[in-house]
C-alpha cells in the first residue's frame, strides 16, 4: 500500500506539537489505542526529531509525518529520525525540489491556484490545503479543484468534529489534518486518557458505523415469503421483493440459506475502504473474496471473516 493510500485509509491525521520528548510514547500509545495509528509531529519545537525517533523505534508500523518542515535541514533530520513523509505549511520550490531529489515524500501547503500550478510543475498532485478554514474552507477547495481535476487535498487548520465529515465527503479530499483530539493543553497536562477517548470518538465519527438491516436466513422461498408477510402484518413496514430476498423495514428475509448460519447483519459506513483499513489495524480480519468494488475502484461491500453467534457481518456504504 503506497503512502497516499495509507493516508486516505487513515482519513484523519493528528497534528501534534511536542515540547517534551518524554511525552512522545504515551501520546503515540493513546492515539493507537484510540484507533489512529498515525501522527504528524510538527517541527515547531527542538525535540521534534527526537520524538519521531522514539515513536518509530517503539511502533515501527505507525504512520509518522513530520510537519512544519521549512528547510532542507529539517527535512533531512525528519527522515533520518524515521518519518514516513513530510508536510510543509507552504510551497517552497527549493525545499520541495530538494526533497523530491532525495526521494522524500512531501505534501506541501497550497492555498491558491498559483501554489497548485507550482506543485503540478514539480510533479506533485497531493497537497495540503492550509490554513483550511481561514483560507476559504471547503468552498475554496471545491472551487480550486474544478480546473485541477487530478489534484487531491489534505485540509489542515480549523478542522474539528463539527466540520470533519463535510470535508471528508468531498472526493478530492484524501485526508484531513487535525489537532482537536490532541491539543497542546492535554499533552502538557499528560492527560493521555482524555486524548485516547477523544481520538476514539473522532474515529467513530469518521467511520459512522450504523445498523443498516438484519438478514434472516429462511429454509425456502416459501418460508421467506410467509415470514416477510408476518413481519409486515405486525409492524406495517411494507414489503419489497428482490431476486434473493424480501425487505421488510429493517429486516431482510433471505429466500434460502445465505452467508451466516442464521443470517447476516449489515452495517453502513461512510467509506468501506477506510472501515476495512481501520478494522484490520485493530486485528479484525476481512474476507478479501467478499469485497465488491465500483468502476472507480472504491470498495462498496465487504464481509468480516468471522461470524458472531451465527450471524455474518457485512459493510455497505452510506452517504455523508
Amino acid at each position: 500500500m503506497d503512502l497516499y493510500t495509507r493516508l486516505e485509509r487513515t482519513g484523519l491525521i493528528p497534528v501534534i506539537k511536542i515540547t517534551n520528548a518524554e511525552n512522545a510514547l504515551p501520546l503515540a500509545a493513546a492515539l493507537r489505542d484510540g484507533g489512529l495509528n498515525a501522527a504528524e509531529i510538527t517541527f515547531r519545537t527542538p525535540c521534534a526529531a527526537e520524538a519521531i525517533a522514539k515513536i518509530r523505534e517503539a511502533y515501527p508500523d505507525m504512520l509518522i509525518g513530520a510537519g512544519t518542515v521549512l528547510t532542507t535541514t529539517q527535512a533531512d533530520d525528519a527522515m533520518k529520525a524515521g518519518a514516513d513523509f513530510l508536510v510543509s505549511p507552504g510551497l517552497n520550490p527549493s525545499v520541495v525540489t530538494y526533497c523530491l531529489e532525495k526521494g522524500y515524500p512531501i505534501v506541501p501547503g497550497c492555498a491558491t491556484p498559483s501554489d497548485i500550478e507550482t506543485a503540478l510543475s514539480l510533479g506533485l498532485d497531493h497537497v495540503k490545503f492550509f490554513p483550511a478554514e481561514a483560507a476559504g474552507g471547503l468552498p475554496m477547495i471545491k472551487a480550486m479543484s474544478a480546473p485541477y481535476g487530478n489534484v487531491r487535498f489534505m485540509p489542515t487548520g480549523g478542522i474539528s468534529e463539527k466540520n470533519l465529515l463535510q470535508y471528508l465527503s468531498f472526493g478530492k479530499i484524501f485526508a484531513c489534518g487535525g489537532s482537536f483530539m490532541v491539543n497542546d493543553a492535554l499533552i502538557e497536562a499528560g492527560d493521555f486518557d482524555e486524548i485516547r477517548e477523544r481520538t476514539c470518538k473522532a474515529v467513530s465519527l469518521m467511520l459512522g458505523f450504523e445498523l443498516k438491516h438484519i438478514g434472516i436466513n429462511a429454509p425456502s422461498e416459501e418460508e421467506a415469503k410467509k415470514t416477510a408477510s408476518l413481519l409486515d402484518a405486525i409492524f406495517g413496514f411494507g414489503t419489497r421483493e428482490i431476486p434473493v430476498s424480501y425487505f421488510v423495514g429493517p429486516f431482510e428475509v433471505m429466500k434460502g440459506k445465505d452467508r451466516g448460519a442464521n443470517g447476516h447483519i449489515a452495517i453502513a459506513t461512510y467509506d468501506v475502504d477506510r472501515a476495512i483499513y481501520h478494522l484490520t489495524q485493530r486485528g479484525y480480519a476481512i474476507d478479501e473474496s467478499s469485497i465488491v468494488r465500483n468502476p472507480a475502484g472504491k470498495a462498496t461491500f465487504a464481509y468480516l471473516a468471522d461470524e458472531f453467534l451465527g450471524f455474518a457481518i457485512h459493510f455497505t456504504t452510506k452517504p455523508y
